[in-house]
């Protein structure tokens, strides 16, 4: 809906004018910590949700009129605040050029049982050029998870030269049903899409497909639809031999296997032992895809708290995405996809921080780093487009903490992050959380799903620096057992990346105060340590690390 001028200038108003800030006990009976984690303000945060969540914001997609809007915002909060500007030419966004195009794509099956498939129910597909029209019409080969990876004697596209063809492949990786490879039920990287899509180029395929199962994926077909239809956006870079990429609903594709005399579930075990080779199918496939083209960018804001001493020049960077959907597709008669939980909530807790910070006027040898970043729903454009080209220096990036989904659900016992394996920051973590008197679980769930790979504190551990990401707890405080589990069962089937993550009546800011303090903590810990964190020995990252501060 849209909302007249009139409307929209008094509520920023409002909350630009709000007394925000927190109001700490007296300083000489808290420990910095204490007054740095007690500044967080109730009323602040929930003030930044409820504007970053509302239908004005028109779901904050990139390079749309909401995006720009929820830009502009943050820059006015971090100009507020007194933050330098850490961004571009002096200021406080950081420009991410992108190209967005709504794809229109067709699907025909091809060979002894030809078949025009359904658009939204077969499959999705998209263009992975830059112009309006592409088209593909080549051979088809199944190549198991479409994974090589050297370190475990894996090769599914060994023996086969993909060149011209269209790769078919699952998701996950085979740990999935088989503990003794790859890391079990843990998600790598292996599993994940984009390093599918990124394994495909490298040996030359002209497209790709995936092939969806909820199991795989961890989502159902309804988020693969609302993500990947509609205006997609990535940064736009030199073409490669991928033409288009795409989605196959697991049913379309075993009755597509089984007209070619195929038995895919017999195919998919194969796929998930040590030897599998790939096959060269009696199909192909031809696809088109017609996409309504708009160049522009879209920006990170990024602001920054300097710190006192030999150590300022280096940085904790305290960041979530601010990104969602915009406007798309009707959902029972709703088409603003709001992303309040994904990651309204997330943004509206790094404001906060900053006012934190600045409100308890807590002393830091270390600068801390704000940034809300864009697109990270199309494919963590804005964290990937920073760590390719940063305004300040990776090197000196001590830690990242990122904040994805906060717990709008109600006050916990316990808390979680992603990471906390893999690096020293996850005893800073543990440390800052019992200050809290929460104890820190795992989330198994989150580890199976591959949530360390999904979110923007990715590309920059990739590049070597430590990081963390803030996940909920599942001990409700007033809730009975299993409640947290069918919420975010109830999320995950009704909510996510759809028209109904709205800000709902009965959520509560105590969970995510909780979560934010506990990052506080960890920022203040970081900032103040005269070693910045190392990655664990058996981290997949500390290569990396040591090449990054070398």
């Amino acid at each position: 809906m849209a909302y007249p001028r009139h409307r929209l200038l008094p509520l920023i108003g409002s909350l630009l004018g709000l007394g925000l800030l927190g109001s700490p006990l007296p300083g000489q009976a808290l420990t910095p910590a204490t007054r740095l984690a007690r500044a967080a303000s109730p009323a602040s945060y929930r003030a930044h949700l409820e504007f970053l969540a509302s239908d004005l914001l028109e779901g904050r997609a990139p390079a749309t009129r909401g995006g720009e809007l929820a830009a502009a915002y943050l820059a006015t909060q971090f100009r507020r605040l007194g933050l330098a500007p850490a961004g571009d030419s002096g200021g406080y966004l950081h420009r991410v050029p992108v190209i967005a195009h709504t794809p229109e794509p067709t699907l025909r099956v091809t060979g002894p049982a030809p078949a025009l498939l359904r658009y939204r129910d077969d499959y999705v597909l998209w263009s992975m050029r830059n112009e309006a029209q592409v088209n593909l019409a080549g051979p088809a080969a199944f190549v198991g998870y479409g994974i090589v990876a050297p370190e475990w004697g894996w090769d599914d596209y060994a023996g086969l030269d993909v060149k011209g063809k269209v790769v078919l492949c699952l998701v996950n990786d085979p740990g999935l049903h088989d503990p003794a490879i790859f890391r079990g039920k843990i998600l790598t990287y292996y599993g994940r899409w984009t390093y599918k899509i990124e394994e495909a180029e490298r040996q030359g395929a002209a497209g790709i497909i995936l092939i969806h199962t909820t199991e795989s994926a961890t989502y159902p077909w309804t988020t693969v639809t609302g993500s990947w239809t509609g205006e997609q956006v990535r940064i736009e870079r030199a073409p490669t031999s991928l033409v288009v990429a795409g989605w196959l609903r697991d049913s379309t594709a075993a009755t597509l296997f089984a007209a070619a005399g195929l038995d895919l579930p017999r195919l998919m075990r194969e796929a998930g032992r040590q030897g599998f080779r790939p096959v060269a199918l009696p199909f192909g496939l031809e696809a088109g895809v017609q996409s309504t083209l708009r160049r522009s960018a879209t920006y990170n804001v990024v602001g920054r708290l300097p710190g006192r001493g030999r150590l300022a020049k280096e940085a904790v960077l305290i960041g979530g995405h601010y990104d969602h959907f915009g406007i798309r597709t009707p959902v029972n008669g709703d088409s603003i996809y709001n992303g309040a939980e994904d990651n309204a909530s997330g943004t509206a807790a790094v404001i906060t921080a900053a006012e934190a910070f600045v409100a308890s006027g807590v002393e830091h040898q270390r600068s801390i780093v704000f940034m809300a970043f864009g697109a990270e729903e199309s494919g963590l454009l804005g964290s990937q487009a920073f760590a390719e080209r940063p305004s300040l220096p990776l090197r000196d990036l001590a830690a990242v903490l990122n904040l994805d989904v906060m717990n709008l659900y109600g006050r916990t016992r316990d808390i979680a992050a992603l990471g906390t394996d893999q690096s020293s920051l996850g005893r800073t973590f543990i440390t800052a959380a019992a200050a809290e008197g929460l104890r820190v679980t795992v989330d198994s769930g989150a580890l199976i799903r591959g949530a360390f790979f999904r979110s923007d504190h990715f590309p920059f551990a990739r590049a070597g620096v430590p990081a963390l990401s803030l996940e909920g707890g599942s001990d409700f405080t007033d809730r009975p057992p299993g409640w947290a589990e069918a919420q975010r069962k109830e999320y995950t089937d009704s909510r996510y990346h759809q028209p109904q993550d709205e800000l709902l009546p009965w959520f509560s800011m105590d969970g995510a105060l909780q979560q934010l303090r506990v990052i506080l903590r960890v920022a203040i810990a970081v900032a103040n340590t005269a070693t910045p964190p190392v990655w664990n020995p058996g981290s997949e990252f500390r290569t990396a690390g040591e090449a990054r501060r070398r």
